[in-house]
């Protein structure tokens, strides 16, 4: 309705899986991207690692990344991998292996050139693992939300890619206003709940950026009344922890979202969630069910059932409000 915020997530999903050699021995690597890459390597604690890989070498315009990398056992800190393709040469080094098949991995484009520029066209599109088929080039634009600007996640929010431009200008001559954030959708938003107390559930870090202008519009809309809807769960996670953050208001800045949202939470910015039918015990679904109410999203997911809606990425939607 007129007055109402439409809030967006407008990341962009990276050609983050890469099809490589070993360096010396040839054999087959994959290495899947957890996120953008970095001028520096990222800080960790100690407990978190084995010890890095003696590297000195520096590389201009080398990039770092965390990744998950197969076969995890033969590639310890040390380990050289090369992507070929008529892009060019993407060489790999591991330097430090983390908990959970982690890996932080040092990459610089062979002859120099722009590593990120390199990923994008050597690597593949990272499609949820229930899909059993590979890539294809369609799915670089047809796995992104017609608003995708900001590169940077691994999966896309599904929930948007329900929209299309002409159903945007059409909710703009409605009087909707809509406001843009992003997070960059990590892997782990695939994790089951596999844990026995919803409680002892570790969801993975995401990280995400909120405007100035953006935190300022929604102040604005709660300060009067107005409807915040978000677009997916990604969205309603990032928004919520930064009101978390912000003692009440969302903070503007970037930050990773930590928060765990299960039945129980109480949510203090969105009114509405479109949002796609997802995996059974997926923090997803809780974060849902804590939303509309647990009862109530098992009668409809029994209606999407019987009506054999399609669901999870490629999959139909619901409009809670």
């Amino acid at each position: 309705m007129p007055g109402d915020v439409l809030v967006l997530n407008n990341t962009r999903v990276m050609a983050a899986r890469l099809l490589g050699r070993r360096v010396t021995s040839g054999g087959a690597v994959e290495c899947l991207l957890l996120g953008p890459t970095q001028p520096d390597e990222p800080d960790r604690d100690s407990s978190d690692s084995v010890p890095a890989a003696d590297d000195d070498t520096r590389v201009p315009g080398e990039r770092f990344a965390d990744a998950l990398v197969h076969p995890g056992q033969k590639l310890r800190p040390g380990s050289l991998i090369r992507f070929e393709g008529d892009a060019g040469v993407l060489v790999g080094k591991i330097l430090a292996r983390h908990f959970h098949g982690r890996r932080t991995i040092r990459l610089w484009a062979e002859g120099g050139g722009d590593v990120d520029a390199l990923v994008d066209a050597l690597g593949h599109v990272p499609l949820p693992p229930y899909i059993k088929r590979a890539d294809t080039l369609s799915d670089r634009e047809r796995y992104q939300t017609v608003y995708a600007r900001v590169r940077g996640s691994v999966a896309a929010p599904t929930a948007g890619l329900h929209f299309t431009p002409a159903m945007l200008s059409a909710l703009d001559e409605r009087g909707v206003e809509r406001v843009e954030i992003t997070l960059h959708v990590g892997y782990g938003t695939f994790k089951p709940v596999r844990v026995t107390r919803v409680e002892d559930h570790v969801v993975d870090p995401e990280h995400y950026a909120i405007s100035i202008e953006a935190a300022a519009a929604l102040a604005q809309a709660k300060r009067e009344g107005r409807r915040i809807i978000a677009v997916g769960t990604t969205t309603t996670r990032a928004l919520e922890d930064a009101v978390v953050r912000g003692d009440g208001s969302v903070r503007a800045g970037n930050a990773a979202a930590s928060l765990f949202i299960y039945p129980g939470y109480r949510f203090q910015v969105i009114d509405g969630l479109l949002t796609n039918f997802h995996l059974p015990a997926s923090s997803l679904l809780m974060l849902v069910a804590a939303f509309a109410g647990r009862e109530v999203i098992l009668d409809a997911y029994r209606e999407a059932v019987a009506m054999r809606y399609r669901f999870y990425s490629y999959g139909d939607a619901m409009l809670i409000l």
